[in-house]
């Protein structure tokens, strides 16, 4: 019995259309980049021009551009969100990402919806309902295992809905969707794209006797998400889409890390060719690179594979939230306004320019950008730094103190220069005529371009250098989208053909294979939802549905819920509640958990789940822990200001959600 290939896609992001492009170029089968508004991304905002060549120069590859509108919407934003779906679906969009409910009871444009992170996929019973309400991807939570993940693929139906799963980049600690401390201490929501990172922070950690347990700490900042060596765990579990995070990234990040998911993922197909269950790429052509992809040379606090593998302890950036780098060697000099480093291997070279740090007394990472760099003694790799700043300002910087390089000027050279080549494959036919020659182009598709061009048969003098010179003519796809694997010639004798007349003919039979893939690109399908409306797997929601208009609110109650209550941005949870939810335990990871004491003898029984105290300057949240679940609530309650500014904004604009609850519906 034959098997289809399952298809498989490397979602990168995109901050504008020219990292896009680059992207594409380096292997991305999709791209997520935010439209003109509503992106989740306050500063990510693209004009439809720019996407439009993005989407032009991704569809030659069979690529796909997803557009994000990811945002909760006040009542009067959803025009204007539907006349931008329709804008971006005229430009050629392939699907939008949408966390808003709200959307699908909008005339959108016949275009393919995805579920944004932002949705809090976590549960079967979610993910198969939003199947069914027309959504054809759904990306589920990053705090999800193998086995969790599996139930997800056992609950939906492969052929209606694509699993997409994170697999690098930062990560947020909390439930995405379910983080509120942003709005409610500065009024700018992470459900509206605005998020000011408050899991950041450095903390004091108070027990309940109000005794210090953690000084200065990051306890809400979690290391980078690295899924490399899970791959073939993941395909197994039935993730499809491989998502990368980062739409605030660099051009260098985007290159760097999708060209590394791209070897890997090539690797996989390539080793899964002949099994049973074989694998292919969702998009065309193949990628070769200029350098070797190395995701420690980008920004990242670490990395952690997260609660794939299972609760583990070490998943944390408490010390800082910057990036540590690499470590490169020790100290062994300093000098007046320099000091010397030995490098750990001898073929490491410093650059001005190159960044590098270490941490302080206080485990604290302390920056230094290297004015310039030189090599005093190359046998023993002895280095002289010359700083950019003055020596007295490094605090403990000292001799034997370890050195890393977080930022290497070479690297970053390498990628600001053309860095990859995709090419889709061909296979070449030159077929002689009646008056001439044709040739044919076949894709890796299956499209097909041909050409002809009349010539006289002028039989060749020295026939091996004829056919020599035909298959370098005809083969001169450099300036193309193209490689060819074969070329077959079928001619009834050796002919000499002029060098001009090969070119036009390649050529023309290239423009026709372009048009013919153009002519043949099929847009993603609209997922039909299911009649009569499923129920929504509960009947009452609250604050944490982010609900924010009435078009949602319709939404839900078309579909069974009876009691709905507002979004927290509506500013209607005035008292103590969880501003963020999060599978991380800060209990856990300080080794304070019933779980982890539990046999332990003379621990047994003494360590309790008890509330825990965060403290930042002025903000103070409190730490709850819900055992059975295995979750932490950081609970607060919304400033004052925030508040007040709600009272000015509603008196100016008030066409907002619900100004009080609406009454439930009757059964």
């Amino acid at each position: 019995m034959s098997h289809l290939p399952h298809q498989l896609e490397l979602l990168s992001p995109a901050r504008d259309a020219d990292i896009g492009i680059e992207a594409v170029n380096h292997g991305a089968d999709a791209v997520y980049i935010g439209g003109p508004a509503f992106g989740a991304r306050a500063t990510a905002g693209n004009d439809i021009r720019d996407l439009e060549r993005l989407i032009q120069h991704a569809h030659r590859f069979n690529s796909r551009i997803f557009i994000t509108l990811n945002t909760i919407l006040r009542d009067d934003e959803l025009e204007g969100a539907r006349q931008m779906a329709w804008q971006v679906y005229e430009a050629g969009a392939d699907a939008l990402i949408i966390q808003d409910m709200g959307l699908l009871e909008l005339d959108l444009p016949p275009i393919q919806l995805h579920a944004s992170t932002q949705t809090d996929i976590r549960t079967p019973e979610k993910a198969r309902f939003l199947q069914d309400a027309g959504l054809s991807q759904i990306v589920i939570a990053r705090e999800l295992d193998l086995q969790q993940i599996q139930a997800i693929r056992e609950a939906t139906d492969p052929s209606r809905t694509t699993i997409e799963f994170f697999v690098h980049g930062a990560l947020c600690v909390a439930y995405s969707g379910q983080c509120f401390i942003s709005h409610a201490h500065t009024g700018r929501s992470a459900n509206r794209g605005d998020c000011n990172q408050a899991c950041r922070l450095p903390y004091e950690v108070l027990d309940g006797a109000g005794r210090i347990i953690a000084h200065e700490k990051h306890v809400l900042s979690m290391k980078d998400n690295n899924q490399s060596d899970n791959l073939r765990a993941l395909i197994d579990a039935g993730v499809r889409s491989f998502k990368i995070e980062g739409r605030y990234k660099d051009m260098g990040y985007v290159k760097n890390i999708t060209a590394h998911y791209r070897k890997l993922l090539d690797e996989i197909i390539e080793e899964r060719e002949f099994t049973g269950e074989p694998l292919t790429r969702s998009s065309s052509g193949r990628t070769t690179f200029t350098f070797e992809p190395d995701p420690d040379q980008n920004f990242n606090r670490e990395f952690t594979d997260y609660f794939v593998n299972g609760r583990k302890e070490d998943i944390g950036a408490f010390d800082t939230p910057k990036t540590p780098g690499r470590a490169i060697g020790w100290v062994t000099q300093i000098g007046d306004n320099w000091f010397e480093l030995e490098v750990s291997d001898k073929t490491t070279e410093l650059h001005n320019g190159d960044g590098l740090c270490y941490y302080d007394l206080q485990k604290e990472l302390v920056g230094v950008h290297i004015n310039r760099a030189e090599c005093v003694a190359p046998k023993k790799g002895i280095w002289r730094v010359f700083p950019k700043n003055e020596i007295t300002e490094f605090k403990d910087l000292r001799k034997g103190l370890e050195i890393n390089r977080n930022r290497d000027m070479d690297w970053v050279r390498t990628l600001e220069k053309k860095s990859s080549d995709r090419r889709i494959g061909l296979w070449a036919h030159l077929a002689e005529t009646a008056d001439g020659f044709a040739l044919t182009l076949t894709d890796e598709d299956g499209f097909v371009g041909s050409a002809s061009v009349i010539q006289p048969h002028q039989p060749a003098t020295d026939a091996v250098k004829a056919e020599a010179t035909l298959r370098e003519q005809l083969g001169r796809f450099g300036a193309t989208r193209f490689a060819v694997h074969a070329m077959a010639l079928q001619l009834s004798q050796p002919w000499f053909v002029p060098a001009s007349a090969l070119n036009q003919l390649r050529r023309d039979a290239v423009v026709a294979l372009e048009d013919a893939r153009t002519a043949g690109f099929v847009r993603l399908p609209r997922a039909v939802p299911v009649q009569p409306p499923v129920p929504f797997p509960e009947d009452t929601l609250t604050y944490l549905a982010n609900v924010f208009n009435h078009k949602a609110h319709d939404f839900y109650v078309k579909h069974g819920v009876k009691v709905i209550d507002a979004a927290y941005e509506s500013k209607e949870e005035e008292g103590e509640v969880s501003l963020m939810i999060t599978k991380h335990c800060v209990r856990f990871s300080m080794s304070l958990c019933p779980k982890q004491a539990k046999g332990v003898i003379g621990v047994k029984g003494t360590i309790k789940a008890e509330p825990l105290q965060l403290i930042n300057g002025k903000e103070k949240l409190t730490l709850r822990f819900e055992c059975k679940p295995c979750e932490m609530h950081v609970v607060g309650k919304m400033k004052k200001s925030v508040m007040n500014q709600h009272l000015k904004d509603m008196q100016a604009q008030p066409l907002q959600f619900y100004r009080t609850r609406p009454a439930p519906t009757s059964a």
